[in-house]
């Protein structure tokens, strides 16, 4: 077994013990920071796989911008206002469902041909030679084809962090005026 391969291998590991922390932590910014450690397992895969432009642009974009928007609308939701019960009666079929998505994704790599290629062309990059990284290919492409999307995307975000605001925002005017006045007392407390 080689090096390349135990490293993707504890990669993947992390990415999957990472990924299950998100889904079965009860709380949620334990949760975001297994996001976060799942989407630095991934951006640790690529650099293995020699996609070094994908990696970082997983900890920019994923590991970064994504994770921070997310924590920042846990910290501005101010969630002592909800009295609601965060259990859901799908759950089972919701496993059901994850368990069918990870059997139908796992015999789908098991029947690929992957295993099959060459290793005379870079996979990522058809046509480019293996030895290259792409990045001159990849930045022609995503500045050139990719542009408009590449914004979109950035503006999804700002709408996001825009709604976390929104919803954090008091509607009370008294509580508007003890946050502005800073005075502790009473703040976050309705009478």
């Amino acid at each position: 077994m080689s090096g390349e391969l135990i490293v993707f291998y504890v990669l993947s590991a992390i990415t999957v013990i990472g990924a299950l922390g998100v889904v079965l932590d009860r709380n949620v910014v334990r949760a975001t920071l297994m996001l976060l450690i799942a989407l630095l397992g991934v951006a640790g895969i690529f650099l293995v796989a020699f996609a070094e432009f994908l990696a970082l642009a997983q900890i920019l974009l994923y590991g970064g911008a994504v994770t921070i928007v997310v924590l920042f609308s846990i910290m501005l939701t101010r969630t002592a206002d909800l009295r609601v019960n965060l259990d859901n009666p799908q759950r089972p079929m919701a496993a059901l469902i994850a368990i069918a998505a990870f059997v139908l994704l796992t015999l789908t790599f098991v029947n690929s041909d992957i295993g099959e290629l060459d290793g005379t062309t870079s996979v990522a990059i058809p046509g480019a030679d293996v030895g290259s990284s792409g990045f001159e290919t990849v930045g022609d492409v995503l500045f050139n084809q990719w542009a408009i999307p590449f914004e979109i995307a950035s503006l999804v975000l700002l709408v996001a962090m825009i709604g976390a605001i929104a919803l954090a925002r008091s509607d009370d005017p008294e509580d508007a005026g003890e946050i502005a006045s800073g005075s502790p007392e009473g703040a976050g407390q309705k009478t």
